[in-house]
């Protein structure tokens, strides 16, 4: 599985979960999630502001408002993109929450 693949100027993002956070609080699966998302969209040469597209997989939609603060605290003004949130069963129940990105690369 690739963790980002480019095509056509779109870089795709699968799915990212907290490795390090595996089972720790939303606040800390969050952070470490798009520190992970920053890293790797750096690698497709984009950033957070070109994000076009995200879906968020939690297994409790409970955790959003953690979500949303560091959420919007993460995402330059002005810059948002079209976001879908759902209430799934994730891979494992350590996971909270699980983010997939597509965004324009440079």
């Amino acid at each position: 599985m690739s963790m980002a693949t480019v095509h056509a100027g779109t870089c795709y993002l699968s799915g990212q979960v907290a490795i390090d956070n595996r089972g720790g609080p939303i606040e800390a699966q969050v952070a470490e999630i798009l520190d992970r998302i920053d890293n790797l969209l750096a690698e497709c040469g984009s950033d957070r502001s070109r994000m076009l597209s995200v879906q968020v997989f939690m297994a409790d939609l409970a955790d959003m408002a953690p979500l949303n603060e560091a959420w919007d605290a993460w995402l330059p003004a002005g810059s948002a993109p079209a976001r879908t949130t759902i209430q799934t069963t994730l891979a494992s129940d350590a996971y909270r929450l699980e983010i997939a990105v597509i965004a324009a690369a440079g």
